[in-house]
């Protein structure tokens, strides 16, 4: 199999997500120039591969023809891994349709040599689940634009951070008796994000692959309860007993999932609906075409948790959110509660501690206050606290932290938290380190609470919590400053998750 030559250049959309943060350097280790077209370039420049030489970074949207045109022009390939699930609701559907017919026209009109797409795997003879077929019409899209288009199409992928691994590691962990739909008998061939990665550069490497839809596969075919009890026996538990029955329906499995899983109840559903269709390879031309010898499925369970168990998550599944807009607070009424305390410790071990809040490390103070916020969270739809965060002690730009979501990383000074819990209004939450004016020692740590209500339920909602933000924002300050001033480490075993 051929290398690119070094100035091949590739459009590649989703660098932000699972899959596409993970691509991008391999990419460049391969010697290709990555381009990627994102709604936030801060984003993208917030990976630690941003600086590497080869990488451009195209500020757009993937709906907006003239823009992607614009970003295609000299790419030899352009790669679409865009998936909306994760933040148009129900309507990701028509969205991720219009979006895939725009890309394959401007492929068209640019030059593009061919399109290589990452899908689903699904038995075309069953009636597929809405999330499967709408995969299926992605591939059709992308290919009435003209340009060859490389389907990729894959079952579950199991890798730290992937919504498939962290649905099964929760509810392995949390329910050593698993009441389940009929779904849990259906067959499977998982196959581990490394494998996802090498066919995907592989297509690229390989002029065979153009044009053609090839499964993915890794080398197990197992039910998912078989799958759920290998996940229980990597972690050390128990066996666990699964018991299927008829009555569960996909609605009242995704509400399930979403209460034990850290994934909403809007992407839990069509994941689950998804689960009834037999998910196999058809054939083994993916191999042939690119020869590899995938992971088998204690390979891959037994490589995800022990990434996850070294905090060396690379992505999540929760990267790909979209960025909180408005960050400049214009317009309309906000509150603010602004709090400073001195700390004696130097500014960069302040700023330390205040980039390892959440996740299992906790908020410093009031911790049971930040639970019961995140159960309530849970309750009505939200996030809660069950993201936790990719590392325990690294953060960036655009990472999900528990409920909130890193809008602003400025180290070692400037840290802006933006809710993205059910609230009546837009809440962020502002850490900074500020060293003494006169160049002596120590600092001050500042913390500053905004809140822009959304009509009067916005407005009842900030002054019926403002009598615990005594409580939980002074109390988060003075551990940040007991934390540094005693220099003691922050714990760094397997926190990415709470």
């Amino acid at each position: 199999m051929s290398q690119p030559a070094a100035t091949t250049t590739v459009l590649l959309t989703g660098a932000t997500g699972y899959i596409g943060g993970r691509l991008a350097p391999r990419l460049l280790d391969r010697g290709v120039r990555v381009r990627c077209l994102a709604r936030s370039r801060a984003k993208v420049l917030a990976r630690p591969w941003a600086s590497r030489d080869g990488i451009e970074v195209v500020e757009g949207d993937a709906g907006d023809e003239e823009a992607v045109r614009r970003a295609m022009q000299g790419c030899a390939a352009a790669y679409f891994l865009v998936h909306s699930m994760d933040s148009a609701g129900h309507e990701y559907r028509a969205r991720d349709l219009a979006i895939a017919e725009v890309f394959g026209r401007a492929a068209a009109a640019s030059g593009v040599g061919r399109i290589i797409y990452l899908g689903g795997l699904g038995d075309s003879e069953d009636v597929l689940s809405e999330h499967l077929s709408s995969r299926r019409e992605v591939e059709r899209a992308l290919a009435r634009g003209g340009v060859p288009v490389t389907v990729l199409r894959a079952a579950m992928i199991i890798g730290s951070g992937s919504a498939s691994f962290e649905i099964l590691r929760y509810l392995v962990e949390r329910l050593p008796i698993m009441i389940t739909p009929r779904w849990v008998r259906t067959e499977s061939q998982p196959i581990a994000v490394r494998d996802v990665l090498h066919y995907l550069i592989a297509a690229l490497e390989a002029p065979a692959t153009t044009g053609r839809t090839l499964d993915i596969g890794g080398a197990d075919v197992w039910s998912y309860s078989e799958v759920m009890r290998e996940m229980a026996r990597a972690l050390g538990l128990r066996r666990r007993l699964v018991i299927p029955v008829p009555v569960l329906t996909p609605r009242l499995s995704s509400l399930w999932i979403h209460l034990v899983t850290p994934l909403a109840a809007s992407i839990a559903r069509p994941l689950a609906e998804g689960l009834r269709n037999r998910v196999v390879c058809r054939d083994d031309e993916a191999t042939r075409l690119m020869p590899h010898r995938c992971l088998t499925i204690p390979e891959a369970i037994a490589a995800a948790v022990e990434r996850e168990k070294s905090g060396a998550v690379e992505t999540a599944w929760s990267d790909a959110g979209v960025m909180p807009g408005d960050p400049h607070w214009s317009g309309g009424t906000v509150f603010v509660d602004r709090r400073r305390l001195a700390c004696g410790a130097d500014a960069a071990r302040a700023w330390r501690e205040v980039c390892s809040i959440g996740g299992e490390h906790g908020y410093y103070a009031a911790d049971w206050l930040w639970r019961l916020r995140g159960r309530m969270d849970r309750l009505i739809g939200g996030p809660g606290l069950r993201r936790g965060r990719r590392s325990a002690t690294d953060l960036r730009l655009g990472d999900a932290l528990d409920f909130w979501r890193v809008t602003a990383c400025e180290p070692p000074r400037h840290l802006e938290l933006t809710a993205e819990m059910r609230l009546p209004g837009v809440a962020t939450l502002t850490l900074e380190v500020e060293p003494p004016a006169d160049g002596g020692a120590g600092c001050t740590v500042v913390s500053t609470a905004r809140f822009r209500p959304r009509g009067l339920l916005g407005i009842a909602y900030w002054y019926s919590v403002l009598p615990l933000h005594g409580i939980v924002f002074r109390g988060m300050l003075r551990g940040i400053v007991r934390a540094a001033e005693a220099g003691t480490p922050t714990s760094a075993g397997g926190g990415a998750r709470s």
